[in-house]
């Protein structure tokens, strides 16, 4: 093998191989297209492999091989059991290796459908994707998966591998066509550059040196295309773009800001601004583990100090002051959804945007996007791999790039707020700006002044549980309790508010989402006029129940759950919704076909087995009061 034995001093050879560009790069395409098998000849032909892994390879090779007699590259790069043991590839794995022109790392992304998400991440980091296709299969949806992903995701560079070129016995009109076909498909996806190559990965055709089995073939093989692609021109030559990873300050005398600059370059003496403020200030060092520069690029991860006090925090982003992001609260964006459970637009997420976190919606769901005809289909949610474009809005403005201009800017995540697990993946296409004309008006009489008139406090008594707890009833009794005792109240009830405020909406569960999404704002504005409202809603999802307590101010949102057992609410079903629904009549009936979650910690409990429903509002109306909400 290569390595610092048979170079010398290994200074040397280190030095040498940190001057070396990088290329990141991908492996994508259908199953068993031979992505595995293709890594696997690239590190054995370019004896980047030692003695060791030799050994195991072709040991694992008579085990779990798939290539016969022959060394089955594959179980090179596919670590898992469970992969060795199906033959399939199921995460992301990552290798790195190096020539003598240039360093490699490279992500080779499961072929199924079903791991779509763990291509997305792959390529979500790579500057050029390998897409192979099987030479008898020619190209097959998630071939076009795949390059429509890479296009979405950033990158601009493609090489077509043609692989098992041996088993259609190296015909060039096989491989005319599949190039064809791909061209047709890939024109609208504005790639720089298309590189087809007719390979075979299991005997090594076209991959570092050109195959004499293929003379119909003029162009180079692979390892001189990884090695000569130009990547790294673009970034470098974009705006200056530091986003903010932390404010440092070991004493009182030292204030900078560290980050990694995601785009441009900056020097001494430069002019930069706070994107979010949009103060201005010059740097006056660069700061790094390896001591001051006068200049940083694309890449290098710096402190600056600036000549002024600038109000600057994690999630700002430092740039040219000539050449400023986008800052909005609002934006166009593409969205792969990556969760089991469907997009819910109106729920709130996470999103995550380089070093910036904040509280986000999608508003809208323009439509989905077929990955085979690329043509645009109306939708209301988004499930497991699918693709939309979306609308987002967010809690505070945000500083942003168009993906397309700088994927570190640009590109965002959307986390679950229960789980913080990552449930989709988003590239910024423009910001909406039309909203900036609207602002908060100052009033003089606020909800403070309008609750002490009434002599009480304003809140949100928010009743929830199934169909037939006894919602409504107890809420009914709450409030003609509060209103004999000379309380503002007034009740939103969700069979009430589905004839007029929310009467477009169906019972889906995006629907249902939205629903309550309506009522919390309804329910905010009925606390600013200082009022205690009651809202009675099944109110299913915790996430939507939890945007509501978010909405309003500390203490004014009050959980009530009406705990009673799906077996009494049927027992009773007081509309005949229960009968219908088991019927199928009902489609998406709370605790039928269609979840409740229940509250984890409310503030009060009701549990309709025991007890009236008289003293269940009495009880209710004492929390009020021994709280100071009534007197």
């Amino acid at each position: 093998m290569h390595g610092p034995g048979t170079h010398g001093d290994f200074k040397t050879y280190a030095d040498a191989l940190e001057k070396k560009s990088l290329l990141r790069f991908l492996t994508c395409g259908s199953v068993d297209d031979g992505k595995s098998t293709l890594i696997g000849r690239l590190l054995y032909d370019t004896k980047l492999l030692y003695e060791d892994q030799l050994a195991a390879l072709e040991r694992d090779s008579r085990k779990h091989g798939t290539a016969g007699d022959d060394i089955d590259f594959a179980l090179l790069v596919d670590g898992l059991e469970a992969e060795r043991e199906q033959g399939i590839t199921i995460d992301v794995a990552y290798r790195y290796f190096a020539t003598e022109k240039r360093k490699f790392i490279v992500a080779d992304t499961p072929g199924h459908e079903q791991y779509t998400r763990n291509m997305a991440t792959g390529a979500s980091n790579s500057e050029l994707a390998v897409i192979l296709v099987d030479a008898r299969k020619g190209v097959l949806d998630q071939t076009r998966r795949h390059a429509y992903i890479a296009s979405l995701l950033g990158i601009r560079h493609v090489v077509l591998a043609v692989n098992k070129i041996d088993l259609v016995d190296f015909s060039q009109e096989a491989f005319d066509e599949i190039v064809g076909d791909f061209l047709d498909f890939a024109g609208p996806l504005a790639f720089s550059s298309i590189v087809p190559i007719p390979i075979s990965a299991r005997y090594g055709d076209n991959v570092i040196a050109n195959s004499a089995n293929t003379r119909w073939y003029t162009g180079a093989p692979l390892l001189e295309v990884l090695e000569t692609v130009d990547v790294e021109s673009a970034l470098a030559d974009g705006p200056f773009r530091l986003p903010v990873q932390w404010v440092n300050r070991p004493d009182l005398d030292f204030r900078g800001f560290s980050g990694t600059i995601a785009g441009g370059a900056v020097a001494v003496g430069d002019t930069v601004a706070a994107a979010l403020s949009g103060r201005t200030s010059t740097v006056t060092r660069i700061v790094t583990m390896d001591g001051d520069l006068d200049r940083a690029a694309a890449g290098a991860a710096v402190t600056l100090t600036l000549a002024d006090e600038v109000d600057v925090s994690r999630g700002d982003v430092l740039c040219a002051a000539n050449a400023r992001p986008e800052v909005s609260d609002q934006f166009a964006a593409h969205l792969i959804w990556m969760s089991e459970e469907q997009l819910y637009p109106g729920r709130q997420y996470i999103l995550k945007i380089a070093t910036n976190t904040v509280t986000a919606q999608v508003t809208a769901l323009k439509h989905k996007v077929d990955i085979g005809s690329l043509e645009h289909l109306a939708a209301k949610t988004l499930h497991l791999n699918e693709i939309g474009y979306v609308n987002i809005s967010l809690a505070a403005p945000i500083a942003f790039d168009r993906y397309r201009d700088n994927r570190d800017t640009g590109g965002f995540i959307l986390i679950d707020r229960f789980t913080n697990a990552t449930v989709g993946a988003g590239t910024i296409d423009f910001g909406l700006r039309r909203a900036t004309n609207v602002h908060w008006q100052a009033l003089d009489v606020d909800k403070h002044a309008r609750a002490g008139l009434k002599l009480q406090k304003p809140a949100v008594l928010w009743f929830t549980g199934l169909s037939g707890s006894g919602k409504s009833t107890i809420a009914n009794l709450v409030e003609r309790t509060l209103h004999a005792q000379g309380r503002h109240t007034y009740i939103l009830d969700g069979d009430n508010v589905r004839h007029g405020l929310n009467r477009d909406l169906g019972f889906t569960d995006e629907d249902r989402v939205e629903n309550i999404r309506r009522v919390a704002e309804a329910a905010k504005l009925f606390v600013d006029a200082g009022l205690i409202v009651l809202v009675s809603f099944i109110s299913p999802f915790r996430s939507e129940r939890r945007m509501a307590r978010e909405l309003m101010g500390t203490g004014e949102f009050i959980e009530v759950f009406v705990n009673t057992p799906i077996e009494l609410c049927m027992e009773r079903d007081p509309k005949g919704l229960y009968q219908k629904a088991k019927a199928g009549a009902i489609k998406n009936f709370t605790g039928i076909d269609s979840p409740y979650e229940e509250p984890e910690a409310a503030d009060i409990i009701v549990r309709t087995a025991e007890g009236d429903p008289a003293a269940h509002a009495e009880a209710i109306v004492r929390y009020l009061r021994e709280r100071g909400y009534c007197t």
